[in-house]
């Protein structure tokens, strides 16, 4: 007892006894203490990003090929970006059923929200690109819709038609009708320039013009059935204008000349 007790007020044993607890408690607190939030985070996009990894070497690889570099099939997809995936296939577009013919059509999509942030996550991961907005940018809260007209009918308008009604383009391609399509999925069509259409990143069109293309196109879609400007003849613009006065117009006129010719012979014979 008496070599315990001098052990114990030997002048370190103070501090091996405070280097055991702090060793004991750390070790508790490794084992028992939750994981930190960034930590968890991080895990959880690792698992997203392996789990687009599976959905496209099923969907994509083919075409696109392994790593996402690209094959004759298809284009690489390395610095596309998260929101050109969540277009692509989100819309149907992709996974094309052929990559044959000018342009890939939108179709039924076969892919849930989820699967299609996990393969957005994997090609994120690929290289830097565009994010999918959120619903602040794209949102109708602050937009001004007559600057949206004037920014769509500048920039837009000589493919998707004043209203959005679309149009045809050369070698079979087309641009699509707006109508009914999700504001989101303008915005990323807007960001990444998908098939024949150009890309407006933020330095040609800013986010706040994206907003207010958004907002008018939502407006000339929701007041269809007030057209204030009377017959809106499918709002197909100059086109069915043009031909509608021709051959109304000009029918009427020729049709009135035909008359008036008509009452003037018969008066001559009188």
């Amino acid at each position: 007892m008496k070599k315990l007790s001098a052990r114990r007020r030997h002048p370190l044993a103070a501090v091996v006894v405070l280097l055991l607890a702090l060793l004991f408690s750390g070790g508790l607190y490794a084992v028992f203490a939750p994981t930190s939030k960034a930590e968890a985070d991080e895990t959880a996009q690792s698992l997203t990003i392996e789990e687009g990894k599976k959905l496209y070497s099923v969907g994509c690889a083919s075409c696109h090929g392994t790593g996402g570099q690209g094959t004759s099939d298809g284009p690489s997809l390395v610095g596309v970006g998260a929101a050109a995936v969540d277009f692509q296939v989100a819309t149907g577009r992709m996974p094309a059923a052929t990559s044959q013919g000018p342009q890939v059509p939108k179709k039924k999509n076969i892919y849930s929200q989820a699967e299609i942030d996990q393969l957005a996550a994997y090609i994120a991961s690929l290289g830097a690109g565009p994010a999918i907005p959120t619903e602040e940018q794209y949102g109708p809260q602050g937009a001004d819709i007559a600057k949206g007209g004037e920014l769509f009918r500048t920039n837009c308008a000589q493919c998707h038609n004043f209203t959005g009604k679309g149009g045809a383009l050369t070698h079979g391609k087309y641009a699509p009708d707006l109508e009914g399509v999700a504001p989101k999925h303008i915005y990323e069509a807007m960001q990444t320039g998908p098939q024949n259409m150009p890309s407006f990143p933020d330095t040609t069109l800013s986010e706040k013009n994206k907003k207010d293309i958004i907002a008018y196109l939502d407006a000339v879609n929701s007041s269809k059935s007030e057209s204030p400007g009377g017959l809106e003849l499918g709002g197909l613009g100059p086109v069915s204008e043009g031909l509608f006065g021709w051959i109304f117009g000009l029918g009427g006129l020729i049709a009135v000349a035909v008359w008036v010719a008509a009452r003037t012979a018969k008066a001559k014979k009188s």
